[in-house]
């Protein structure tokens, strides 16, 4: 798509309208709006909508599965680095437990005798001291007993260690062939956008900006008359930091698997925010549903994390009076936006036990503007991670 182009593109929806959908608490309802009829052989505004919807939440989906993978690499990684480290501490244990062993088979090499220590004690001028000798001997091959014991532990564990480390090693060859095909992914269902895209004329580009505008601002409106997020509360210590940390990345670009500082995808954003807090959460939206504390709408505070869409692939920070700090998507840059621009699956909070600030003071916001060009650059996928 040209440079020219892609300036005329006004945005296309984010969200898959998904009314009929009983676990979406905000469905962005398509209402009658004015439109263009459609071009010969073409279709209408609300079916090239259904269509971009559709493809970028592919496109999101894809993305989530490439950053989990990614995340399991880190891991694989981790435990691969750990398990090297106390194969070698084995290693050298039991290279000392070798010498001992060598040291002790000498020793008793050195004191082969024939006569039996039996023998021995009764042609002894001092029976005594012969009692203590052999008590003495008797130390030795106690210890001989343990060093060869300890021997045989390091061995076992050095070759259980040794099986582990393979199999750690062939589980991170497997993710990293599997964060390859899954960022192919990513690029193709990128390319299917910037395809339609590229294939929309300049009425019709500006038709489906108008359409999301207006479904937005319906959705928002339905959601702040329920007055579900009518009470204001104040942030946690840590809440306030982490958006505080999000607020200070407004402006920056998307990038799908980006975790900053100079671009974030909607994860990587609020996964960092809350790093920066001192509070880690996990890396994707849906580890981030599945494993923090879900928090009812009528509760929320500024920090909160807003998770989106059925199987949970995009994820934003609350930041006070029904907007949310969000990396949108290709072409968006990190923005504050309504809290109702995609359909709500719920909230979950990353310090749940922390009391909020007695004295909060929000941070300066700057209300939305206008829709920037989607551009859903395929190229914007990052380079392959090789294997160790």
């Amino acid at each position: 798509m040209s440079g020219r182009l892609l300036r005329r593109v006004c945005t296309a929806c984010t969200t898959t309208m998904l009314a009929a959908q009983a676990v979406l608490l905000v469905p962005a309802a398509a209402r009658a709006v004015p439109e263009p009829p459609p071009e010969p052989g073409g279709r209408s505004v609300a079916e090239l909508l259904t269509d971009l919807q559709r493809l970028y939440r592919e496109a999101e989906k894809a993305t989530e599965a490439y950053n989990n993978t990614e995340e399991k690499l880190r891991e694989r990684r981790a435990e691969t680095e750990r398990i090297d480290a106390e194969l070698a501490r084995t290693r050298l244990s039991l290279q000392e437990s070798r010498g001992a062993a060598g040291r002790l088979a000498r020793q008793q090499y050195q004191n082969v005798t024939g006569i039996s220590p039996y023998v021995r004690l009764l042609l002894a001028r001092d029976p005594q001291r012969a009692l203590d000798q052999g008590h003495v001997i008797g130390q030795l091959a106690r210890e001989r007993a343990e060093t060869v014991g300890r021997l045989e532990g390091s061995e076992r564990k050095a070759d259980a260690l040794a099986r582990r480390s393979r199999a750690v090693l062939d589980a991170q060859l497997t993710l990293t062939e599997r964060k390859k095909k899954e960022r192919d992914d990513v690029r193709r269902r990128l390319g299917d956008v910037e395809r339609l895209l590229a294939s929309l004329s300049a009425g019709q580009l500006t038709a489906l900006a108008d359409r999301e505008r207006v479904e937005t601002a319906e959705a928002q409106a339905t959601l702040m008359a329920s007055g579900t997020l009518s009470e204001e509360r104040a942030p946690s210590p840590q809440g306030d930091r982490a958006l505080r940390y999000a607020v200070g990345q407004l402006g920056k670009p998307y990038q799908w698997g980006a975790e900053g500082p100079a671009s974030y995808d909607c994860s990587g954003l609020t996964s960092q925010a809350w790093r920066h807090a001192g509070t880690p959460i996990p890396r994707t939206s849906q580890q981030q549903w599945a494993h923090l504390n879900r928090v009812p709408l009528d509760r929320l505070r500024p920090g909160d994390l807003i998770v989106y869409f059925p199987d949970a692939t995009h994820v934003a920070l609350y930041a006070g009076k029904g907007m949310v700090v969000q990396a949108p998507r290709p072409g968006e840059p990190v923005k504050l936006s309504p809290i109702a621009a995609n359909p709500i699956l719920g909230a979950v909070r990353p310090d749940p036990k922390s009391p909020p600030l007695r004295d909060y003071k929000p941070p300066a916001l700057v209300p939305p503007g206008p829709a920037t060009p989607w551009t859903a650059r395929a190229d914007q996928a990052p380079a392959p991670t090789s294997a160790r």
